[in-house]
């Protein structure tokens, strides 16, 4: 068994480093180095030379990839992410039978209850610090990994959507 999870793990998804160091409860000095990630199409960068700016966070309409609930093995259960039972129980009261969130209409590409889904499907830097011990500070960079990793799994390496984020992403960040 413990085999298997080091394999999960060792196939996870960069940016779930922090989640499963949140839910074993390691010190900080203890978190697992993140793996090797593939850098983003596209680069924003300052002036001639200038030093290169970190992308600033954003939902791109239309893409959906955080209602694949059930996302598979290498990202992290929500036994891993809650502390709370309740949201344990509520994260898989909401996983319909295709992986996909109840409240997601495939046909629109949008959320049935948005403005009152639950705070775990809110990406905000207050729920990244609370379920991830993500510090503020870091929040668009992890987002914006995270986002990524998702997407690549959700929709592929070379899909529209991880194409409109990056742009997206990483156009924000020179203003």
């Amino acid at each position: 068994m413990l085999q298997a999870a080091v394999v999960v793990a060792a196939q996870s998804p960069p940016c779930f480093a922090a989640v499963r160091a949140a839910a074993s409860k390691r010190p900080p000095s203890q978190t697992p180095k993140r793996t090797q990630r593939q850098k983003p199409t596209t680069i924003a960068t300052q002036g001639f030379g200038g030093k290169k700016k970190d992308p600033v966070w954003q939902c791109v309409q239309n893409c959906g990839a955080c209602c694949k609930l059930d996302k598979g093995p290498t990202f992290p259960s929500p036994d891993e992410i809650f502390d709370d039972p309740s949201d344990i129980q509520l994260y898989k009261s909401l996983v319909g039978e295709d992986g996909w969130c109840i409240h997601y209409d495939k046909s629109s590409r949008k959320c049935s209850i948005y403005a009152e889904r639950p705070y775990f499907c809110r990406v905000e830097p207050e729920v990244f610090d609370t379920l991830y011990g993500i510090d503020k500070k870091k929040f668009n960079k992890e987002a914006c990994s995270c986002c990524v990793d998702t997407i690549k799994a959700v929709y592929g390496t070379q899909s529209e959507e991880l194409e409109k984020f990056n742009h997206a992403v990483w156009s924000s960040s020179s203003r």
